[in-house]
């Protein structure tokens, strides 16, 4: 058993330190006192300390250790109950504090924080020597965090050069690409200034080329009497063909007979037509009238040539309309979109046939328009108006192919108008002999 705090000369509780308490040291302090703090009764506890009796080690510590080490400097009996204690826990620590010789193998903080608690002869010794040893573990551990951290540098730095490299290489390659994009830009535009130059040579060998047509349709113009000639000819053919048709009517119709009487008056609606136009006098011909002049009241080819229109000129659809037993065939969605694409498509297609059913009443002629059946969402309830077939394409096919499906069961030569904007439609019924005209025309007509 120790001696009280009041002891003799021998022990060391007159020795006094002279600094404050190494942090290290202080918190084995604080844990021994924690852990020797369940073994005393609340009784002898110090009275600031006797609200944490009930407390866990761990939370006394957390809580009471400020208080814990305050009460073990200044209360020396409750300091030789908790010496008691440890003694208990740890003898042979204790044993060799008292001797003099700590354990070599023993941590320096532990024999440190014994001594503090025990006070030992030399104890101030043992906890300055344990401060400065947790000092120079400190110092060495920063000094080899420092070190650490001064490759961990070395390295960010040796890669940052080695991406600068990288990267400066990568826009040295991109400068270079760019540079040969450029040149190869710069021949781009001047063989484009070439191409211009050759368009623009071109252009001009158009013109003339255009001059000469316009020569050569006068000349076709000089040919239009003898092609008139020709048709009274196909007339008396086409008279027989339509008494045998009339014959064959009687033992039924199809539809090869209707394409074949349609054909027969268009050609003689033509030929009347063209009778009208040529206003030729009802005489045989004579020796002295096969002499090429000009006769009284008679247009000359220069005449003729005057009357011709432009492509882009409405009035061309009227002579057109004005041909025998002519067929208006109307792209709908692509007349109404290039005219008045703003309007919902039920309001487009009534505008669109209500135009086209007073030019029906004016011209006379057949006319059938044809809209894109894939455009609806249900079939179309519509009464279509006087003069004016409405037809809708089927799923599966397109408006321009209904289109050209109308041209091909017309017979030849009986004359049919397409009007459409679409190219593609447009060469389509031109090669199947109908003559298309721009939606463009056709509005500038309706209106």
């Amino acid at each position: 058993m120790v001696e009280t705090a009041g002891g003799g000369p021998g022990d060391g509780t007159a020795e006094v330190l002279d600094r404050p308490l190494p942090d290290g040291v202080r918190r084995r302090v604080v844990q021994i006192v924690s852990d020797s703090f369940g073994g005393l009764t609340v009784a002898e506890l110090p009275a600031q300390l006797r609200q944490y009796a009930r407390f866990a080690p761990n939370r006394r510590a957390k809580f009471a250790g400020n208080a814990m080490a305050a009460a073990l400097e200044t209360d020396p009996l409750f300091r030789q109950r908790i010496g008691e204690k440890f003694r208990e826990a740890q003898p042979e620590l204790a044993a060799a504090l008292d001797s003099g010789s700590p354990p070599p193998a023993a941590d320096p903080l532990d024999v440190a924080a014994a001594a503090y608690v025990l006070r030992p002869a030399g104890w101030v010794k043992l906890v300055t020597a344990a401060g400065e040893e947790a000092q120079r573990a400190d110092a060495e551990r920063a000094d080899e965090e420092s070190r650490a951290e001064l490759e961990r540098l070395r390295a960010e730095l040796a890669q940052a050069r080695e991406h600068t490299r990288a990267e400066t290489e990568r826009l040295r390659t991109e400068l270079e690409s760019a540079r040969k994009e450029a040149e190869s830009l710069h021949r781009k535009l001047r063989a484009a200034l070439s191409d211009v130059k050759r368009g623009e040579a071109a252009l001009r060998k158009a013109r003339g080329e255009a001059d000469a047509l316009r020569g050569e349709a006068q000349a076709q113009v000089s040919a239009a009497e003898s092609e008139s000639r020709r048709l009274k000819t196909r007339l008396g053919e086409a008279e027989a063909a339509l008494e045998a048709t009339r014959r064959a009517a009687r033992e039924g119709r199809s539809v090869e007979d209707m394409r074949v009487r349609l054909l027969l008056d268009t050609l003689l609606d033509a030929t009347q037509g063209l009778r009208r136009e040529l206003a030729l006098p009802p005489v045989s011909v004579r020796p002295a009238e096969t002499v090429d002049a000009v006769e009284p009241g008679r247009m000359t080819p220069k005449d003729i040539a005057a009357r011709a229109l432009s492509e882009n000129d409405p009035a061309i659809l009227d002579q057109l309309l004005a041909l025998p037993q002519a067929h208006l065939v109307v792209d709908g969605y692509n007349v109404t979109k290039t005219g008045y694409p703003q309007m919902p498509l039920e309001k487009q297609r009534l505008r669109l046939l209500g135009q086209l059913s007073a030019l029906a009443a004016q011209t006379g002629a057949e006319v059938t328009c044809v809209f894109d059946g894939a455009e609806l969402a249900a079939p179309v309830l519509l009464a279509p108006p006087r003069g004016v077939r409405v037809l809708f394409s089927k799923p599966g096919v397109t408006a321009d192919e209904l289109i050209r499906q109308l041209v091909r069961a017309e017979p030849p030569g009986r004359p049919v108008i397409v009007a459409s904007t679409d190219r593609e439609v447009a060469d389509g019924v031109a090669k199947a002999g109908a003559r298309p005209v721009a939606s463009a025309v056709l509005l500038k007509r309706l209106s």
